[in-house]
């Protein structure tokens, strides 16, 4: 029998997401993902007037790829699928899967060889640059359990998540972008918190679902150079299949110059990969009502309501502080009351406290305002 709410997702992704138009080609990558919304957004697809193609994958067979290939087997399969991309006018990335650890025990040389070979050249250059894309995650039992929900408990929040009006969303997110488009200094406080740093002339980026789903952050980048002061990260994170817990970091002119958490020597390594890691690439506000607690996916996770992230590596170009890396490590904030708090200032003026939004043109933004 199938779920209404299938459609109602494809609707968003292929209406509000990718906008799709008459005539383009939209690739839909299904990465261990159910065949029902596939085939919905193949529908919807044929009914825009677009041409739909198709690839599933799987993680398990990934996984597999990815530690057995020569080093000339990842620059053909990227040089492949590069050529693929290029027809492309979008693109919908579901990303379903049991285990998020899959790929904790490929050999970090392999890892390196798949992220320069294949996912740089196929998604960072051509899918991101050149088409309407979106990506998200799929509801699976594995997903349920590290929500700390039933299987059917976590479907009806995923449904509610991702079929948010996502236009009422980004025409709040404008004024957000306004204060930080003319803010130069930005102090962050919170239990073990207190940083400051400068976003002086560097664009900030509303998301409202055209990139991710869920979706529901405003992002920007420091000043490279400017970030002075430590960090006490309270949510947990994952990278590259590996888990990590309490990291705090500390900053002297830009640079991390101290990093600490539950996983020391491979934090320590991760930030080592390149000279950027130990950067920050990225600063974000998330503000997604439905999101109010760690599901230990990023996805998700950085859209918290009353959370921020504040990113090791790699920038972004579109709000870009000119730092490069391998790296681009989100690592999430929350500031609500059940945190301890905190507060976020603009040029010394109060913009949020304890996860609200306190200047009246910014409230719109706040839980209550968005889902009602």
């Amino acid at each position: 029998m199938k779920d209404p709410r299938h459609r109602q997702l494809a609707e968003v992704l292929i209406n509000h997401s990718t906008r799709l138009q008459k005539g383009e080609n939209i690739l839909i990558e299904a990465i261990d993902t159910p065949h029902q919304l596939v085939v919905e957004l193949i529908e919807l697809v044929k009914n825009k007037g677009g041409v739909p193609f198709v690839t599933i994958k799987n993680n398990e067979i990934t996984r597999s790829l990815v530690k057995n290939l020569p080093e000339d087997g990842f620059k053909n399969w990227g040089k492949m699928d590069v050529d693929r991309m290029q027809h492309m006018q979008a693109y919908i990335g579901i990303r379903g899967g049991q285990n998020i650890m899959e790929m904790s025990d490929v050999p970090t040389p392999q890892m390196g060889f798949y992220k320069s070979y294949y996912v740089k050249p196929v998604h960072f250059d051509m899918r991101v640059k050149n088409t309407k894309w979106v990506v998200l995650r799929y509801p699976s039992h594995s997903f349920a359990q590290q929500a700390g929900m039933s299987t059917e408990a976590f479907e009806d929040f995923y449904f509610d998540v991702c079929t948010l009006d996502y236009g009422k969303m980004a025409e709040h997110s404008k004024a957000l972008v306004s204060w930080m488009n003319r803010t130069d200094k930005v102090r962050l406080t919170g239990p073990g918190t207190d940083i400051s740093f400068s976003i002086k002339d560097i664009p900030a980026i509303a998301c409202g679902g055209e990139h991710n789903i869920p979706d529901g952050e405003c992002f920007t980048a420091p000043v490279r150079n400017s970030v002075n002061g430590v960090i006490q990260y309270n949510t947990p994170t994952i990278y590259e299949g590996t888990a990590f817990a309490d990291i705090r970091l500390e900053f002297k002119g830009g640079k991390i110059i101290a990093a600490t958490g539950d996983k020391n020597e491979k934090l320590n390594e991760i930030l080592d990969t390149d000279e950027g890691a130990r950067f920050i690439g990225e600063f974000a506000i998330g503000f997604n009502p439905h999101v109010t607690r760690p599901m230990l996916d990023i996805l998700f996770d950085e859209k918290i309501a009353g959370s921020f992230h504040f990113t090791p590596g790699q920038a972004y170009e579109d709000a870009d502080n000119g730092n490069r890396s391998k790296v681009h490590w989100d690592m999430v904030m929350r500031q609500t009351p059940d945190c301890g708090g905190g507060e976020i200032y603009f040029d010394d003026v109060l913009i949020r406290k304890d996860g609200f939004f306190v200047p009246e043109d910014l409230q719109p933004l706040n839980p209550e305002n968005l889902i009602g």
